[in-house]
C-alpha cells in the first residue's frame, strides 16, 4: 500500500506541475494585458507603463517569470492580486469557505435525491418508475447549470419569490440574532445549493441504478431469495452493501467537481466563493489570481481521486486483501 501511495502521489505531482506549466504559458501568450484598461488612459506616461510592467515582472521573459513564479509557489508565497491590489492568498482565504459550503451543501442533496432514486429504479427495473427516473435523470444531466439557475431564479425568486435570488446573506443581516441569521443563511444557501446539487444528481441516480443491477444479478443475491430472506433484507444487506463500493469510489472525485461546476452557479447567484473570483479573474487577466486557483482545483482534483481510491479498497474486502 505504501509503494502504491508513493507512485500515485509522484504521478499526480508530475500531472499537476504539466497543467500548471500549461495554464501558466496560455494565460500569458492569449493576447491581452492586465493593466490593457490603464494603458489606454493617454494621461499615463510611458515610463509609468514600464515602471508598472517592471514591478510586476511582466517585463522579464517568459521562462524567468515561469521559474520566479514556480520558486515562489513552492515556497507558498503566491504573489499578489493585480486586479484587487492584495495578497493572492488573502483573495482566496475569504472566497474559499463560502465555495465549501454550497459545494458540501450541493453534494449533500445530489446523494440524497440520487441514492434512493437509483435504488428504486433498479428494483423496479423495466416499469414506468425505472422509464421515469431514467428519462428525467437523463434530461437534468443534459441541461446545462447556468440554464437550470436561470429558471430557479425566474420561477423561484421572481414568479414564486420564496427564495432570494442572489448574495450570501441579506443586508443587515450581521444585526440579526443568531439564529435569524442562520435561517438567512439557509434561505440564500437553497437555491444555488439545489441548482449544484440537482444537476449532478441526475448522473449519478444512472450510476446508482446500474451498480444496483449488477449486484442483483449475482449469485449471492439469488441464493438469498431461495433462501427465504425478506426482499428488504436481501436488497440492504447483501445487495445495498456491495453495489455501494463504487459509489464510494464516485463520492470521493464528486466534491472537486462540484467546486468546478460552482463556478457558473456562483456568477448567477453573486455568490462570494472562489467559482466567482475565478470569473472575475479571468476577466481582468489577473495572473497570479488564475493560477493560484488553477493549482487548489488541481490539488483538490488530485486528493479527491485519491481518497475515491481509498474509500473503494476500505469498502471492498477483495481489494484489501489483494
Amino acid at each position: 500500500m505504501r509503494g502504491y501511495l508513493v507512485r500515485r502521489l509522484a504521478a499526480s505531482a508530475l500531472l499537476l506541475l504539466l497543467v500548471l506549466t500549461l495554464t501558466f504559458v496560455l494565460v500569458h501568450v492569449v493576447p491581452g494585458d492586465p493593466f490593457a484598461n490603464l494603458f489606454e488612459n493617454p494621461r499615463v506616461s510611458a515610463s509609468y507603463k514600464a515602471h508598472l510592467r517592471e514591478v510586476y515582472g511582466l517585463d522579464r521573459p517568459l521562462p524567468v517569470q515561469y521559474a520566479s513564479w514556480l520558486a515562489a509557489a513552492v515556497r507558498g508565497e503566491w504573489g499578489v492580486s493585480l486586479s484587487k491590489q492584495r495578497p493572492v492568498a488573502r483573495v482566496i482565504a475569504e472566497a474559499l469557505p463560502a465555495t465549501v459550503l454550497l459545494g458540501l451543501t450541493a453534494m449533500l442533496i445530489e446523494y440524497l435525491l440520487a441514492v434512493p432514486l437509483g435504488i428504486w429504479a433498479a428494483r423496479r427495473q423495466g416499469r414506468l418508475a425505472d422509464h421515469l427516473i431514467r428519462g428525467l435523470s437523463l434530461v437534468v444531466y443534459s441541461v446545462p447549470v447556468f440554464w437550470l439557475g436561470l429558471m430557479a431564479v425566474l420561477v423561484f425568486a421572481y414568479l414564486l419569490p420564496w427564495f432570494p435570488a442572489s448574495h450570501l446573506r441579506s443586508p443587515g443581516a450581521d444585526q440579526l440574532p443568531a439564529g435569524a441569521r442562520l435561517l438567512d443563511l439557509l434561505r440564500h444557501l437553497a437555491l444555488p445549493a439545489i441548482v449544484l446539487g440537482a444537476s449532478s444528481a441526475g448522473g449519478t441516480a444512472r450510476f446508482v441504478r446500474n451498480s444496483m443491477l449488477e449486484v442483483l444479478s449475482q449469485d449471492y443475491v439469488r441464493t438469498a431469495r431461495a433462501k427465504g430472506l425478506g426482499e428488504g433484507r436481501v436488497m440492504v444487506v447483501h445487495a445495498l452493501r456491495n453495489a455501494l463500493a463504487p459509489v464510494l469510489q464516485l463520492l470521493g472525485v464528486s466534491l472537486p467537481v462540484l467546486l468546478n461546476g460552482a463556478l457558473v452557479v456562483e456568477v448567477i447567484f453573486a455568490w462570494p466563493g472562489l467559482g466567482r473570483i475565478i470569473f472575475q479573474a479571468i476577466s481582468a487577466r489577473d495572473y497570479p489570481v488564475i493560477l493560484a486557483t488553477t493549482t487548489l482545483t488541481g490539488v483538490l482534483v488530485i486528493a479527491g481521486n485519491l481518497v475515491a481510491d481509498l474509500l473503494h479498497v476500505a469498502a471492498d474486502p477483495r481489494l484489501r486483501h489483494g
